[in-house]
């Protein structure tokens, strides 16, 4: 399987680098290699042009019993070739062995190989399988109108070429592997403020940005406009900046929106008991009120009662937003859901509820009124949004991991586009608001808060013909924190 290429900035840095001086070691080998054996082949033209064809025109008088006539191998090199070519035809052929003349059995093809080298002074390499080896061989003409070849044993020049290509290549292998961890070790080095840029953003993403107050982390210190390293982090501490500012101010504003939220809230309560209580008064009078006005004072009293339970739920959020703590002191957790399903019961009597409670009773460490609230709140969505003869199962199980609390439906499920902010304030299935089902939008956002402020989670799934409500409480109970109460 083929290996996958280095994507890291650090793995092509080095890569690029090795590479591209194995490249240049490749160049320089081939480079003198070539250029040695040009020299080397330079040599042996020059030696075989200083002999002349000496030893080749020798070669005639071979047979000869006058031993001035014999070969004449003086000053001529260990296995030096000699050949005579007379009218295309190769009539001697010898090579120097120790210091005398050996006859060659020449194959059919050597012969055409020697008749075939040209007459023009240079030098050119052949194969001979008499000799058992190349042969770099010049041709000359002879006094007798005949051919004379010399020629000089290639072996010692591609000896010496490989050996320079063997050295060669273990130098520059060792220079490659050496460049290869130098390098990988200095891009490393080179690298360190980049690692350090990258690991200050990884620590910014792994923040919670979307809500709460937010402890933003330091300013970099690599910041050299002469280096790239450097404008990146100099860019993200702008960024960071920019960012903090822009938080700093978003959790400004919702310290005013909750504080709002709490003063309007204590601030309506008084004029809302008044309104209700003024128009409770209108109806008890004994006298004759004319319909109309019964009427409106019927819509006036309804409407202020719905108005009081939207002012305690926001005044609600306002405390569990600012961190007021709840109270710390065991809860009977089964008997909360059975009263809360009889709540349920007398409030939707078409629905059919259900209960799944473990045999003991479970108990967990909390504030019993806000987790009635919660549970209520689940029951009362169920109820709300599901039409008539819906089942609505409550069950209720513990582990290792805390209390779980499951409210289940078979309705016609939440919608996918809601899903996501279901737990967020005053979400409703109907966008249009309708007042018609008497919900304020508020109801889920408690369950979340109160669950949150027990340490706890609240999570929603739902489909088609399924809809699940899960709450999980910590076993060791209420996370508690500072504060006075509104």
């Amino acid at each position: 399987m083929r290996r996958p290429p280095p994507r890291t900035l650090r793995g092509q840095l080095t890569t690029g680098l090795v590479v591209l001086l194995a490249l240049a070691c490749c160049a320089v080998g081939v480079a003198t290699t070539i250029a040695l054996r040009g020299f080397l082949m330079g040599r042996l033209d020059e030696q075989l042009a200083a002999s002349g064809g000496r030893f080749a025109a020798s070669l005639e008088h071979e047979a000869e019993p006058d031993a001035d006539n014999r070969s004449d191998t003086r000053g001529q090199a260990e296995y030096t070739f000699g050949a005579r070519v007379l009218d295309g035809t190769v009539t001697q052929a010898a090579v120097v062995d120790d210091a005398t003349a050996r006859p060659l059995r020449l194959t059919p093809g050597d012969r055409r190989t020697l008749t075939g080298v040209p007459v023009d002074g240079n030098g050119h390499s052949v194969h001979l399988s008499a000799s058992a080896g190349r042969y770099r061989v010049m041709a000359v003409r002879g006094d007798d109108r005949d051919t004379l070849i010399t020629g000089l044993p290639l072996h010692p020049v591609e000896e010496t070429v490989h050996r320079l290509a063997a050295v060669e290549a273990l130098l520059f292998g060792a220079a490659v592997v050496a460049t290869g961890i130098a390098g990988a070790l200095w891009v490393r080095i080179s690298l360190r403020p980049l690692r350090r840029v990258t690991a200050r953003a990884a620590e910014v993403a792994g923040l919670p940005l979307a809500s709460g107050e937010v402890a933003m982390p330091g300013p970099l210190t690599d910041t050299d406009p002469r280096t790239e390293v450097g404008q990146v982090g100099t860019a993200l501490n702008h960024m960071l900046g920019h960012v903090e500012e822009a938080l700093t101010s978003r959790q400004a504003s919702e310290e005013r929106l909750r504080h709002f939220a709490a003063d309007a809230s204590h601030e309506l309560r008084t004029p809302v008991a008044n309104i209700r209580g003024h128009a409770e008064l209108a109806l008890r009078h004994r006298g004759p009120v004319p319909a109309e006005v019964r009427h409106a004072l019927d819509r006036i009293s309804v409407e202020s009662r719905r108005m009081t339970r939207l002012v305690d739920d926001l005044l609600l959020l306002a405390r569990l937003d600012a961190g007021r703590p709840l109270e710390h002191e065991p809860v009977d957790l089964t008997l909360l859901i059975l009263n809360a399903a009889d709540d349920a019961r007398a409030a939707g009597p078409s629905h059919h509820w259900l209960l799944d409670l473990p045999e003991e009773p479970v108990s967990v460490t909390g504030d019993a009124h806000r987790l009635q609230q919660a549970i209520g709140n689940l029951l009362a969505n169920a109820r709300t949004h599901t039409p008539p003869g819906t089942d609505v199962v409550v069950t209720l199980t513990t582990d290792r991991t805390g209390v779980h609390v499951e409210v289940s439906d078979n309705g016609p499920g939440i919608p996918a586009e809601l899903r996501s902010e279901v737990f967020g304030r005053f979400v409703r299935a109907d966008h249009a608001r309708s007042r018609s089902t008497g919900s304020t939008g508020l109801g889920l956002a408690i369950v979340h808060a109160v669950v949150t402020a027990h340490g706890g989670t609240a999570t929603v799934t739902s489909g088609q013909g399924r809809t699940t409500f899960r709450i999980v409480l910590p076993a060791d109970g209420v996370r508690r924190t500072d504060g006075a109460s509104p």
